[in-house]
């Protein structure tokens, strides 16, 4: 418990190609998905997400007003959303911790620094691909999906940052019915675990010069799904991409390798994010005592 997956060290110098890959990929415009289910009835119209900029300070705090963890045996209430500033844990915190997503997130594995947790990653992952592409490899050398490989995993917490190869499909509407799904198969394999749900960082200002689907109207249109998700479905909402936006609104060139993934220096900011935000509740409820 807590320690790097052997295979996944062994499949470092094939990540990183495949990272070099990926960031082709995203900086040329090409496709980043299609749209694989018919949308839903549109929900209601969620405030629009906007993250603030924090002239680089992790855990500043957008959106709606934190409510209060509920009193003990009292009615259930929305969880913080945001998550709040709290103190800072050690990386022990992350010991049983999984973490799902993309070239991100693998990025973070590779270049943050943090030597703990479980990391459930793909390039090219979507919100609809985590359930059937075949594309993690397990101890066993057997290649499965990457929800299948996560619902082995014994964990207590589960940071999920999904979307930017979704950022080309034709209707938000299918992101959100789809990330929903995604929140109902995890809680239905890890009915226990605190499930975070993680905005999605900027690009930057030459990646939004170049006017591809790529863009940060259209992350912000998904932040918003995801901030509403989390509400609806009593998950944290913790905005990594308020530690990430310079105060034009873009991803400062000093964090990003290519416009869209995070360099060392911008993992390590998000990691930072990740350790001042506990899901504690009487780490939270200090926060808000004393925003």
């Amino acid at each position: 418990m807590g320690k790097r997956k052997p295979d996944r060290k062994k499949r470092l110098p094939g990540v990183m190609a495949a990272l070099a890959a990926a960031a082709l990929l995203l900086t040329t415009g090409a496709s980043g998905g299609v749209a694989v289910s018919s949308p839903l009835a549109e929900a209601a119209e969620p405030a629009p997400y906007k993250a603030a900029p924090a002239a680089l300070k992790a855990g500043s705090e957008t959106g709606p007003k934190a409510k209060a963890p509920p009193e003990p045996g009292g009615e259930p209430e929305s969880l913080p959303c945001p998550l709040p500033e709290t103190e800072a844990v050690e990386d022990t915190y992350f010991d049983g911790a999984v973490f799902l997503g993309d070239s991100r997130t693998e990025g973070l594995f590779l270049y943050s620094g943090l030597k703990t947790g479980h990391f459930y990653t793909a390039v090219g992952a979507t919100v609809e691909s985590v359930f059937s592409k075949k594309n993690f490899e397990t101890k066993s050398g057997e290649a499965v999906p990457l929800l299948d490989a996560v619902a082995e995993q014994e964990c207590d917490k589960i940071y999920v940052m999904l979307g930017v190869n979704e950022l080309g499909w034709a209707k938000t509407e299918t992101y959100r019915s789809q990330y929903a799904k995604l929140i109902e198969r995890l809680r239905e394999d890890h009915p226990e675990a605190k499930i975070v749900l993680q905005s999605i960082p900027p690009v930057s200002a030459v990646q939004e010069a170049k006017k591809t689907y790529v863009n940060n109207e259209r992350i912000s249109d998904y932040n918003t799904v995801i901030q509403a998700l989390a509400q609806e479905k009593q998950c944290y909402f913790l905005d990594v991409a308020a530690c990430l936006t310079d105060g034009d609104g873009f991803l400062p060139k000093e964090l990003n390798f290519d416009g869209v993934h995070l360099n060392p220096a911008g993992c390590r900011l998000w990691l930072n994010c990740l350790r001042t935000h506990s899901l504690e509740d009487e780490a939270i409820a200090t926060a808000q005592k004393n925003a």
